[in-house]
């Protein structure tokens, strides 16, 4: 029976695309993605902004839009009277009250000031756009740190079934070393060795348990769940095979980063406008209507009362301030100038990261094949040294160096599945391609 479940076992790791078992709740990698989009606080500050953005983009906060105003006071005041007419009367007295009260309503519109306003609202929908990209990356970003998390544990998960095949082969070797001492075929030495190598086994299959559980709960983190969740993982490493250097360099074009530094390139060029803009004359008009009563207990004039509308309209003409103005858009080109620099070097990274991935990424692919051959060697070579142990034709030191050369060659196998997997996330996330 044993024997079967050690060849059961073979074929699980053989394959190391199969299905991993786990506990009762499973969680898929979608489901995770999911998870993650929807509670990461990161992309809520991301979509924060895009809101403010998006609430700025408008033509009053640009300052095209009328302004209307209104305003109203009431003084009440006393005060002593003391007037000498031009026809010889005298008024004079003390405590006199007075009351002025005084409301208007007044509209302004900005008729022209050098287009700055123009230039304004086409900044603020550039704002828009940018942080609507930079969402974007962020949305990347979090794919790529669920998907390896993930994919981490179903590594993990695979190193604990080697261990399972190690102790499964350790165990048999135990038995055999007992049989063979029952019939005075073997010494307490071997006996020694085989329960040291079992619980050697044993105390790392305990160790890859908290890897695991450890790596869940990072997993758990980084989709924003409670951490104290129980979570089962079934899947596979399927590593995208299709990707291709010329694809990935060519879709570089489209990271959210990217797009979000030539925005900011856009966003510069519209501010030197603004400043420029400011050189220029700017006409106002303004409208509105006034109310005036003024009210007196003594004096010449008792009552004055006035109403009406009014309309004028206002010219500015900047003609000196210690060329403030000048140096303003000099800083400003300096700072487009600057911006291309930025998306310059932003191209020139992630270029540089998309052929070191995508090197990382062919040669593991070229690995895994030698590898799997290399694997299956191995597992082959642990079945017969345990068959020939059984039999005496294998010593002891034979079996461990079986069970040795399976672990490393197990081990080796996922971690170039896990690296291959790991180099295609990051080149689909630098390409802006990763999805559910």
């Amino acid at each position: 029976m044993k024997s079967i479940r050690i060849k059961y076992l073979f074929c699980l790791l053989g394959m190391v695309c199969c299905a991993i078992p786990g506990f009762s709740q499973k969680l898929g990698l979608n489901d995770a993605i999911n998870i993650a989009l929807k509670n990461s606080l990161d992309i809520q500050v991301s979509k924060n902004n895009v809101a403010i953005s998006d609430v700025g983009n408008s033509y009053g906060m640009a300052g095209g839009l009328p302004l209307v105003t209104g305003t109203a006071s009431d003084n009440e005041s006393v005060t002593d009277v003391n007037q000498k007419l031009n026809s010889g009367e005298v008024i004079k007295r003390n405590g006199a009250s007075s009351n002025t009260l005084s409301a208007n309503v007044t509209g302004s519109i900005l008729l022209y000031n050098g287009l700055r306003v123009v230039s304004t609202k086409k900044r603020l929908s550039q704002l828009v756009q940018q942080s609507e990209e930079l969402l974007n990356s962020q949305v990347q970003n979090t794919m790529a740190s669920v998907m390896t998390a993930y994919f981490d544990i179903v590594r993990q998960q695979v190193y604990a079934k080697t261990i399972a095949v190690s102790i499964d082969a350790a165990q048999k070797k135990l038995d055999i070393v007992k049989t063979q001492q029952s019939v005075g075929l073997a010494n307490n030495a071997d006996l020694y060795q085989a329960q040291v190598d079992l619980n050697a086994l044993l105390q790392s299959q305990q160790s890859q348990r908290l890897v695991i559980d450890q790596a869940k709960t990072e997993l758990l983190r980084v989709i924003g769940a409670k951490a104290d969740s129980v979570v089962d993982i079934q899947d596979t490493i399927l590593v995208d095979r299709a990707v291709t250097l010329d694809m990935a360099l060519n879709a570089i074009h489209r990271n959210a980063d990217i797009l979000a530094a030539i925005d900011q390139i856009h966003i510069n060029e519209l501010i030197e406008k603004e400043t420029a803009a400011l050189r220029y004359p700017s006409v106002r008009a303004n409208a509105g209507y006034n109310y005036n009563r003024n009210q007196v207990a003594a004096g010449n004039i008792l009552l004055n009362r006035s109403q009406g509308p009014f309309v004028n309209l206002g010219l500015t003409i900047p003609i000196y301030n210690g060329s403030i103005y000048k140096r303003q858009q000099k800083i400003a080109e300096l700072n487009t100038k600057n911006a291309e620099l930025q998306r310059d070097i932003l191209l020139r990274d992630y270029s540089a990261a998309v052929v070191k991935n995508y090197q990382a990424y062919t040669s593991t692919l070229q690995q895994l094949e030698t590898q799997q051959k290399t694997f299956e060697l191995a597992r082959q070579l642990l079945d017969l040294v345990t068959q020939r142990f059984q039999l005496r034709q294998a010593t002891i030191v034979d079996m461990t160096l079986a069970q040795q050369s399976f672990e490393t060659a197990a081990y080796s196998l996922v971690n170039l599945n896990f690296a291959a997997k790991s180099a295609e996330i990051e080149l689909k996330r630098l390409a802006n391609q990763l999805s559910l």
